[in-house]
């Protein structure tokens, strides 16, 4: 038997290539997709990183401002605590010194009425002090006067201040007439044996800068003592004598 010769026709079913069209596109599409969605992500990461890194560093700086904030606090009362604690220390030396001198003036007048030493000592000067009188241009004077308590002898006497200073860009002295209590026109008087304390009222005038005092002590029988003693120093009662300046000599 002979052979078939083969056929010219080939016949093939139309839905096969539609199908693999429609593979394709459908492939295309999923790619497509897959591109979207990266470049998606892509776009969305670049847009989110740089805002996160400005929110970390917001959050840095605010964490260290808040710390710079608490460090200035913590010198701020640190210092205020200082200041406290330099003042109530000045304060509590000014009072230690206002105690020492004290004390070393009662040593002084103690040692002065007991004299250790035997010697026979004339009328003294011992302390002078002034006190301002508030709401005022008065003055309250004290002058604490002693003698030997081994003299044993009775002093009695008038003792008168005048005071110097500047008025009108001039010295001009103020005597007692002019400063003291009318009632005590010969001065302030003063009895003892031992000692005594007196106490007197000045008024200066307005336009008056004083800057000593000149005191003199006249005993009925003896010698004059004089002094003159700073303004300053007699305000902290403190006698600061100068040339010329004496005592009563037994």
């Amino acid at each position: 038997m002979g052979s078939r010769p083969p056929p010219r026709l080939v016949v093939r079913r139309h839905d096969d290539v539609g199908r693999r069209w429609r593979r394709l596109w459908w492939g295309l599409a999923w790619l497509a997709s897959l591109l979207a969605v990266g470049a998606a992500v892509h776009l969305l990461g670049a847009r989110s990183t740089p805002a996160v890194v400005d929110h970390k560093q917001q959050r840095a700086l605010l964490a260290e401002v808040d710390d710079l904030k608490q460090q200035v606090a913590n010198l701020q009362r640190a210092g205020q605590v200082n200041e406290v604690a330099t003042s109530a220390l000045r304060g509590t030396l000014a009072q230690r010194e206002k105690e020492l001198s004290a004390l070393r003036s009662d040593l002084g007048f103690y040692s002065r009425l007991v004299a250790g030493n035997g010697q026979r000592q004339g009328l003294k000067l011992q302390e002078v002090k002034l006190q301002p009188i508030a709401g005022s241009r008065g003055w309250t004077l004290i002058l604490s006067l002693t003698q030997n308590a081994k003299r044993g002898d009775e002093v009695s006497g008038h003792a008168t201040v005048s005071v110097e200073g500047m008025r009108k860009d001039k010295v001009v002295t103020l005597d007692w007439p002019a400063l003291g209590d009318g009632a005590q026109k010969d001065g302030l008087p003063f009895r003892f044996t031992y000692f005594q304390q007196l106490q007197g009222t000045i008024v200066l005038p307005a336009d008056f800068r004083p800057t000593r005092l000149r005191i003199r002590v006249d005993p009925a029988s003896g010698e004059t003592i004089s002094r003159t003693v700073a303004w300053s120093a007699a305000l902290s009662g403190n006698i600061t004598t100068a040339e010329g300046d004496r005592d009563a000599q037994p």
